[in-house]
């Protein structure tokens, strides 16, 4: 059994999305409602890559078209054995899923892509050689390492920046930074963004769509 979503079970005018291979269902206790495929099994999909790989798609789309009629919990690529397997979880987390529901309402991620600005080497002279030729490489690459370091103080401000006014979630490469921001409040950060941009001469920044809170359950 695939668990897609959890979400509020009052939410009862909800349009499911069409699954992997069949129909989705709601299946309900008390306040907290699963979106799931009945008969997925990830053992199964497991056997061939391909296959895997649509069902990891579908398994995001779904997450995305429900996101657009109310909050959800998205999960990751979870499945159920039984039926009763999945109420038990229902039964035991309920709490803990309505209170990151709550957390959640109102609320959309956006990713921010940084991309560094190239560092032009500066050219060493033709004309010179032996001791004066190594000697030029060695600043040449010792003014590269500080720009670089440049570089990476001046992302660190920037992220900085970001978490003082939203819950982010870094990504190891620390390039990709996803934002927690209210949907009310997502013309405030992209000109808060505009000026952080004016401020930064070594990273361009991409602001990505709006999406459903991956990184923030």
């Amino acid at each position: 059994m695939h668990v897609y979503a959890l979400l509020h079970s009052s939410m009862t005018t909800l349009t499911l999305p069409a699954g992997v291979a069949a129909p989705l269902h709601r299946i309900v206790h008390e306040q907290i409602a699963a979106v799931v495929e009945p008969d997925l099994r990830l053992d199964e999909l497991q056997q061939d890559d391909a296959i895997l790989l649509q069902a990891v798609l579908a398994h995001d789309r779904v997450i995305r078209e429900l996101f657009l009629q109310t909050t959800v919990l998205p999960l990751r690529f979870t499945s159920f054995p039984t039926l009763p397997d999945l109420m038990a979880d229902l039964q035991t987390n309920q709490q803990a899923y309505l209170a990151t529901l709550t957390r959640l309402t109102g609320q959309v991620e956006l990713t921010l892509k940084f991309e560094p600005v190239t560092i032009e080497e500066q050219p060493i002279g033709a004309d010179l050689k032996g001791k004066d030729y190594f000697l030029a490489k060695k600043q040449q690459y010792q003014t590269q390492q500080q720009q670089r370091e440049l570089q990476d103080e001046e992302l660190t401000r920037i992220v900085q920046a970001i978490a003082h006014l939203y819950p982010i979630s870094v990504q190891p490469d620390s390039r990709h930074v996803h934002v927690l921001v209210s949907q009310n409040k997502l013309a405030v950060l992209h000109e808060q963004l505009t000026k952080l941009k004016q401020t930064s001469t070594l990273w361009r920044c991409s602001i990505g769509e709006p999406l459903p809170p991956f990184h923030f359950v």
